[in-house]
């Protein structure tokens, strides 16, 4: 077999072309194309997906982050606190919402953040805490909402890997009332281009982040206060609710492939799988493994053809555009010592079992390479 991809976008596109095509035709015909019919049936598709009162669109899974703490109160000044180990946009959209990332280390299993170190991180100045559910697993989030009302003080979920992810049963995104979403292509409800969604359940939060992703207007013209020009254009929707439809069997397909890495990768030298909690059900965003010798393996892999990348190579406390004083080295050891050591294999719903067996065959077999 040849080389397998990280990602393979032409399967995915070829999978629902016709669907695509369809959808596409629909917008060009009805000549509407920002603020319309698709984007307010999407907004009304995946609210009820998700299990949320309501559902805003926006132009990106940044700027759902950004106005979503925009509509949870955050604003200059403020702190909030979140995971070191994250895609650096959870950290840009909090500082593009004028405020301060405050960084709790992570759970040493999940990658998430840890209950306790959110408790240790929290200011006089924090504003929120925004937990990311990272690489689709889902964050332990009734201790974070613990600590969130105990201190009267509001959390956002960065869901932007974890569409149709499970916490106790309950779609994660909404199960604080107010959670970002993400469409980036790679995503397991991707777009073709940019977009993101505000997952929101309060009728007034819904109506000012309405405001917000249009300028702050009220009427046209009318500028209440400060908004962002972030719209889900109607191509984008469209295209959306395509992959919205399949989102539960392309999320199934995932965890049939990730339930073969984890057999043929079961006790493989130095490679640490992912573990799935007992209150969470993953969607497999990126299915993350870890080995001491990470990129001595990922340029073996690479050789085959294989595709891997690292999610994340750098925590955030450790780059300069979240730089804070007194952040240094060691400070959050788990994230620290993660990153020398995780990166993600090839999984998507198009790839097929021989190419997940291939993968699995060379891990093992370099894996226990010792030079």
């Amino acid at each position: 077999m040849s080389g397998v991809p990280f990602v393979d976008f032409k399967a995915r596109i070829a999978a629902w072309r016709g669907e695509i095509e369809e959808a596409v035709s629909r917008v060009l015909d009805s000549g509407w194309f920002i603020l319309g019919p698709e984007g307010e049936a999407f907004e009304r598709e995946l609210a009820s997906a998700f299990g949320a009162a309501d559902a805003v669109g926006v132009a990106s899974g940044t700027e759902a982050i950004q106005l979503a703490l925009a509509a949870a109160g955050v604003g200059a000044g403020d702190d909030v606190v979140t995971s070191p180990l994250t895609a650096a946009f959870t950290g840009m959209a909090i500082l593009c919402a004028g405020a301060r990332p405050v960084f709790a280390d992570l759970d040493p299993v999940t990658l998430n953040v840890s209950p306790e170190a959110v408790a240790r991180a929290i200011t006089p100045r924090t504003k929120a805490l925004l937990p990311v559910h990272l690489y689709g697993h889902p964050a332990d989030v009734d201790p974070l909402l613990e600590i969130a009302r105990a201190r009267g003080i509001p959390l956002v979920e960065d869901a932007c890997q974890a569409h149709g992810a499970r916490y106790k049963g309950r779609v994660v995104g909404a199960l604080s009332g107010l959670g970002a979403l993400s469409f980036y292509p790679t995503k397991n409800l991707g777009a073709l281009g940019d977009g993101g969604a505000v997952l929101v359940n309060d009728p007034a939060r819904a109506a000012r982040l309405r405001r917000l992703r249009n300028g702050g207007q009220t009427d046209r013209y009318h500028h209440a206060e400060p908004g962002l020009n972030s719209r889900l254009d109607e191509m984008q929707a469209a295209i959306l609710r395509v992959g919205l439809r399949h989102l539960d069997a392309a999320n199934a397909r995932r965890r049939e492939l990730a339930a073969l890495y984890r057999r043929e990768l079961a006790g493989a030298d130095g490679i640490v799988l992912p573990v799935e909690q007992p209150y969470a059900r993953s969607n497999h965003h990126l299915f993350v493994v870890r080995h001491p010798r990470r990129d001595q393996l990922m340029a073996a892999l690479r050789e085959r053809g294989i595709g891997t990348l690292i999610h994340y190579p750098v925590p955030l406390h450790l780059q300069g555009a979240f730089s804070s004083p007194g952040a240094r080295r060691g400070d959050f050891p788990v994230a620290e010592r993660a990153a020398g050591e995780i990166f993600s294999l090839p999984l998507y719903p198009e790839m097929s079992d021989a190419q997940a067996l291939a993968v699995a065959a060379a891990v093992r077999e370099l894996a226990a390479r010792r030079t």
